[in-house]
């Protein structure tokens, strides 16, 4: 194991992307944030640019106005990176998914790692799944 690899699995970096959702999901990862759940205790840091992350998290399902955004921010992220899918709209669309401009879950336009299911997801699962990226993270290799 590199000394890269041993920061990333120390201290992963994310970056969250709000695909559109009702924020349900957006306000329980905030809950991770606070000092009843600290996830930042763990190393894991919130940031702002994708060019800085090692993890995605996307919430919300995909639609027609928002797939090229989702796409592009996971392009700009270096690898190796991991996306984690928050909440039954990230994962498979949700209650939206018949609705007309819905592509569907993140899955229809990026690859996703980790899929933490839930309306909205708890911030224990959402932990949880972030742990399992990190473990995923560590598991790939730099192209």
């Amino acid at each position: 194991m590199s000394v890269l690899d041993g920061v990333r699995k120390l201290s992963p970096w994310l970056v969250h992307y709000d695909c559109g959702s009702c924020n349900g999901c957006d306000i329980e990862l905030l809950s991770c944030l606070t000092p009843l759940y600290d996830v930042e205790r763990f190393g894991i840091v919130n940031v702002g640019d994708p060019k800085q992350a090692d993890v995605l998290v996307v919430t919300g399902t995909v639609n027609q106005q928002n797939k090229s955004v989702l796409k592009n921010i996971y392009d700009q992220m270096p690898d190796p990176k991991v996306v984690v899918a928050v909440g039954v709209c990230a994962c498979t669309g949700g209650i939206f998914r018949d609705c007309y401009n819905v592509v569907g879950g993140i899955d229809k336009v990026i690859p996703v790692d980790v899929y933490v299911p839930g309306c909205p997801a708890r911030p224990e699962q959402i932990i949880d799944g972030i742990r399992m990226a990190i473990q995923k993270l560590s598991e790939k290799k730099i192209a």
